[in-house]
């Protein structure tokens, strides 16, 4: 029998209280993942979530797996060392377009271009959630926000473009009203061998 008989979804699912606002897509990420994982045939405890800082940072405490909830940006370089310490696990990184992009952008660019064998989910809202207001690397540009009170004058970073440029080996997006999509994205990144960028 495999191990994907053996557990199911709630298998996954912590006892920590889910704190996200009202409507936020993370909540149909984290439910998408914790679907995921049972079809992956990865026992719980060779499964790891590391994060950094943000309101997709919390994610670890949502998984009932190991879990990491790191400083801001460093994320993809704790993943890294865990993979490399330890092959075996299924490590997988979350991280926002603020942690990721912004002071975490080194970090994850070198995690990208050194392909370890890594999980990286990327949530891009376009904003600093976390912090109610804050325009990130993504917004666009003219974007009004209580830190840009006269508009972002900055370009936007695009997260895809930023990764094929780092030399990813499997790049994709999906959407957080798309289940489905989200789910087969989530296993081919999962099946892919180095770091796969979603």
């Amino acid at each position: 029998m495999s191990a994907a008989a053996d557990v199911n979804r709630k298998d996954f699912v912590s006892d920590q209280d889910v704190r996200w606002c009202p409507g936020c897509g993370d909540y149909s990420i984290l439910a998408n993942v914790q679907r995921v994982m049972p079809d992956l045939g990865v026992p719980r405890e060779n499964v790891v979530f590391v994060s950094g800082i943000g309101c997709s940072s919390r994610f670890p405490y949502y998984m009932n797996t190991y879990g990491f909830h790191t400083i801001h940006g460093r994320a993809p370089s704790f993943a890294s060392g865990i993979k490399a310490s330890n092959p075996d696990l299924s490590v997988w990184v979350v991280t926002g377009d603020g942690d990721g992009l912004s002071i975490g952008g080194n970090h994850l660019l070198h995690t990208i271009r050194r392909n370890f064998d890594v999980q990286i989910l990327l949530f891009n809202n376009r904003i600093y959630g976390l912090t109610k207001g804050q325009y990130s690397p993504t917004s666009e540009v003219g974007l009004k926000t209580k830190s840009t009170p006269g508009g972002s004058i900055d370009h936007p970073v695009d997260p895809i473009s930023f990764a094929i440029g780092a030399g990813a080996t499997f790049v994709a997006r999906t959407i957080d009203v798309d289940a489905a999509h989200m789910q087969e994205t989530l296993r081919r990144a999962h099946a892919h061998e180095g770091t796969a960028f979603v």
